[in-house]
């Protein structure tokens, strides 16, 4: 029983760290991120199996991991707070070609992190060009381009067809 409450309390503080740490942490992974999760398997390790390395025990630490996270799947699919308190919500970033500067701070991303994924997912290359940017709880941005008025929107032509 010692080792589901290890898997139990190591599986609730890995969660809550990488809650912390912003939704950008898991959507852009760098070589620096890459090494200390390794440490971090490998200190999860230590602690979960202690001085026991038998294949048991490393089994049923595995388990009881998969059905935590299988736990808290089925948790969040069914509680909209306990989703949004684990995986967070949206954020706008940028609304119609302005730069929210206090949630791009608070997320941690600058305007050029939002413009350069505006040229690669959109060919968009000012912010003018955005309606929208939004942070996903996933940690990647959503552009939605600027619409485009057609020829009749911008000149404040009626609706009438012409001639009439």
């Amino acid at each position: 029983m010692d080792i589901v409450v290890r898997a139990l309390v190591i599986y609730l503080v890995i969660v809550v760290l990488f809650r912390i740490t912003g939704k950008r942490t898991m959507a852009q992974v760098t070589t620096v991120d890459l090494v200390l999760l390794l440490i971090i398997s490998e200190a999860t390790q230590q602690t979960l199996l202690g001085d026991d390395y038998s294949i048991t025990t490393a089994v049923l630490a595995i388990v009881t991991l998969v059905v935590l996270d299988r736990a808290a799947d089925l948790v969040k699919f069914k509680s909209k707070k306990f989703s949004r308190l684990v995986e967070g919500s949206p954020v706008v970033l940028v609304e119609r070609g302005r730069p929210l500067e206090h949630r791009l701070r608070k997320e941690h991303i600058s305007v050029e992190d939002v413009l350069a994924v505006a040229r690669s997912r959109q060919g968009l290359l000012r912010l003018d060009q955005i309606d929208y940017a939004i942070l996903e709880s996933s940690g990647g941005i959503s552009i939605i381009p600027a619409v485009k008025p057609t020829r009749g929107d911008d000149a404040g032509d009626s609706a009438a067809p012409p001639g009439a």
